[in-house]
């Protein structure tokens, strides 16, 4: 257990509690021993919640007491039972014939953003829990009709909300008495500030308030004094902590033979399921495409393509019906993947904070995982900036030798190959479409992207 230490009050924060992650101390915490009620109990046995988090054996006796909360942790660590949990024990204390919009939820990305939804209606579906996935990419229309029926719980992307909230008749935030703000440093760093300052705004006075975040950023700091009061804080992970069981490795190669390393990779870890990260949404798209002519089982996910694709993509990684992702940094942090074997850095990370949400995605509660990053001669430096702020050296992988890469080569320049004529003509496609379409601002960008999703759609045509 941690030590909870009283501070003077002020505007920003009246206690701290913290503990560390990695402490090797068995806990004998319940969900029961932390006041929830028998209902919700039974309903972590039934998800296989067998005992609290860390960070919501540090959060729910706040959030029950009524407290704002600002709590930094890791993805990975059951941030969504630390706020969904109080919340639907609130809504159950507060009448059985509650028929209000309960509970706002906010988060960065689509995927998560359906995630939290679903762990909403896995925690209450014995009381009939009613919530609402509002996002960008899907019909206003139909999101109209469901906030029309004052679903309990409303998860959503900042922007489509402000979207509901302006041009949605009859829609509004009046009643609700939780407000939560999930990944809030990646909720602004994503220019979701004005977004957030409308919808706190348009929030009665009279909530609880639940922040949490993975770091603690300058903005997050302003957002936390303009929007809680007299929070708890609550840290269970140092900024630069990676999983006590991940195994982090390097292999140091040339840059003109990456694509034959990886191949090599792939192939010692043939029978994992494996993460590939990069750093652009079409390098996503060629590299899909290039395994996919190497003959590998995989999906592709990044922010360009389609919500259906995407929710469709990450369905088929979770349910285990393709093994190898492709993503860019839209899918490092918050997901909940929870089998993934391997974490392959194909592309360097830009900065250390990076790295770790990456390499976040393996070793999870309490599961051994490993990465992997591909270092040719032109990311040394930031690769040491990695190294630098673990304050650690990591130990090169020796599985894959430079014979197994350079026999493979010739099959990787023929996928390469093939990839570039495939790539090449549906973009000859798509712009012969477009002609005469071209004109105003963000012409290139709206081809841009369409290209992108045709590509996603051809690749699904061809799995």
């Amino acid at each position: 257990m941690s030590e909870k230490a009283d501070l003077p009050a002020t505007p920003e924060m009246s206690e701290t509690s913290s503990t560390q992650e990695n402490t090797d101390a068995e806990h004998a915490v319940t969900f029961e021993s932390l006041g929830v009620c028998p209902e919700l109990c039974k309903a972590c046995d039934v998800l296989q919640w067998e005992h609290p988090s860390k960070i919501q054996e540090e959060t729910i006796p706040y959030a029950l007491q009524g407290r704002d909360l600002i709590a930094l942790a890791e993805t990975g660590s059951g941030k969504t039972g630390a706020f969904a949990i109080p919340i639907i024990q609130k809504l159950l204390d507060a009448a059985p014939h509650r028929k209000l919009t309960w509970a706002c939820v906010l988060a960065p990305t689509r995927e998560l953003c359906v995630q939290i939804g679903q762990q909403f209606e896995g925690l209450g579906a014995s009381i009939n829990l009613t919530t609402a996935t509002i996002v960008g990419g899907l019909d206003m229309v139909t999101q109209a009709m469901s906030l029309s029926k004052k679903p309990h719980i409303i998860v959503a992307s900042p922007g489509r909300l402000v979207d509901h909230l302006e041009n949605t008749k009859g829609f509004h935030l009046k009643t609700i008495k939780f407000l939560v703000m999930d990944e809030a440093d990646r909720l602004l760093g994503m220019d979701f500030e004005d977004a957030l300052n409308k919808i706190v705004q348009s929030c009665p006075r009279d909530r609880q308030t639940f922040l949490f975040s993975a770091t603690m950023t300058n903005k997050v700091s302003q957002l936390q004094r303009a929007s809680l009061t007299r929070p708890v804080k609550c840290e269970v992970a140092r900024k630069f902590d990676v999983a006590k069981g991940l195994v982090q490795n390097y292999m140091f190669v040339p840059h003109k033979h990456k694509h034959a390393y990886l191949a090599a990779l792939l192939a010692h870890f043939k029978l994992s399921t494996v993460m590939i990260f990069v750093d652009t949404c079409l390098n996503a798209q060629r590299m899909a495409t290039t395994l996919r002519h190497l003959g590998h089982n995989c999906v592709c996910l990044h922010g360009k393509m389609t919500q259906t694709h995407r929710l469709g993509a990450l369905n088929q990684f979770r349910a285990g019906t393709r093994s190898v992702l492709v993503a860019t940094d839209v899918a490092a942090r918050g997901l909940d993947i929870p089998s993934v074997d391997v974490v392959i850095n194909f592309d360097v990370p830009k900065n250390p904070e990076e790295y770790i949400h990456r390499v976040g995605r393996t070793a999870r509660a309490g599961r051994t995982g490993r990465s992997v990053t591909l270092v040719t001669q032109y990311d040394i430096e930031p690769f040491q900036r990695i190294e630098n702020k673990q304050g650690k050296k990591m130990e090169e992988f020796p599985e894959v030798k430079e014979e197994n890469a350079i026999s493979l080569q010739e099959k990787v320049l023929e996928a390469l190959r093939s990839t570039q004529l495939e790539m090449r003509e549906q973009e000859e496609d798509i712009k012969e479409a477009l002609a005469g379409k071209k004109g105003g601002r963000g012409g290139r960008k709206r081809q841009h992207q369409m290209i992108l999703q045709k590509l996603a759609q051809g690749n699904k045509n061809r799995r």
